[in-house]
């Protein structure tokens, strides 16, 4: 007597793998289509404003390079370098400064303190704009509470100047550093430590020899954070400083409102497909030190 089995349907395995594949794309699609639209299509029309030339006596426009090559001339060029110079050097100051007070945090044994430290961070890294340039005019301005009790005045203090702007940024830029820094400092493991400990090394020398090696992509990766946060702030300096401090976004804000010449509108556009080449090299920057301190960490 025969046995006969049921039958049983095969199913490729090839195909089945491209059907899981397939499928997988589904949850990404609505984010994919968000992206497209909200990236894409103003990417596009920068793109198309910043090569596009109009002739004033015509108003025929034209394709030339002529925006981009009035962008990186004369106040234009200067606004430019103001703000890749105040964004690196506020961003390499609140590195140097956030790096011991994230250390400071995952060293103490007090878990309310570090809890109430990283919250506080998250709040002052996103408090900027118009109420934080209030602030600081209402304590350190002119007529501030601190300016006029202390008597800065006399002694030079002026907030609207460079370094009353690295100030005011600092106020974010910390926070923001401590955030960024915080978990690469956890993954900093005791054995390291306690290894260079029981060979005679001091506190100095491990973190000159170990951590520090160990740290170095993540933190360079937040100092170009840093530096790409402070690069594209604009309502701060714009309700601080005004035109006092010549800055990238402050003039695109100028030419596409027309206080300064008319029919510049384009000349805005090449100016921000300038700030976005800086913030892509940025970002071509961060991304693989990124990965390579998530590999040293894990």
């Amino acid at each position: 007597m025969t046995a006969t089995l049921p039958a049983v349907d095969v199913v490729p395995v090839a195909s089945h793998k491209r059907g899981r594949r397939g499928a997988g794309w589904l949850p990404v699609a609505p984010l994919l289509v968000f992206v497209a639209i909200a990236f894409g299509i103003p990417a596009l029309a920068m793109l198309n404003g910043a090569f596009t030339v109009k002739d004033q006596a015509t108003g025929a426009t034209s394709y030339s390079a002529a925006n981009l090559t009035d962008s990186l001339q004369g106040a234009y060029l200067t606004a430019l370098i103001g703000s890749v110079k105040l964004s690196a050097v506020s961003a390499g100051i609140a590195t140097v400064l956030g790096l011991p007070l994230a250390q400071a945090v995952v060293t103490s044994r007090f878990r309310a303190l570090r809890e109430a430290v990283l919250t506080a961070s998250g709040v002052l890294a996103n408090f900027g704009g118009v109420p934080l340039a209030f602030a600081f005019v209402a304590t350190l301005g002119n007529a501030g509470v601190l300016t006029r009790r202390f008597g800065l005045a006399d002694k030079g203090w002026n907030l609207y100047s460079f370094w009353g702007l690295v100030i005011v940024y600092l106020y974010f830029l910390i926070p923001l550093m401590v955030l960024t820094i915080t978990p690469a400092l956890d993954g900093l493991r005791s054995q390291w430590r306690e290894a260079a400990r029981n060979n005679g090394a001091t506190s100095t020398q491990y973190w000159r020899h170990v951590a520090l090696p160990v740290l170095a992509p993540s933190l360079l990766g937040g100092l170009v954070l840093l530096f790409g946060s402070a690069f594209a702030a604009y309502a701060t300096a714009a309700a601080m400083v005004g035109s006092a401090v010549p800055l990238v976004t402050l003039q695109i804000a100028d030419a596409i409102s027309g206080n300064v010449l008319v029919g510049q509108e384009n000349v805005a556009l090449a100016l921000s497909l300038d700030m976005v080449l800086i913030a892509g090299v940025v970002m071509a920057v961060y991304l693989p030190l990124q990965r390579r301190s998530a590999r040293w960490l894990a």
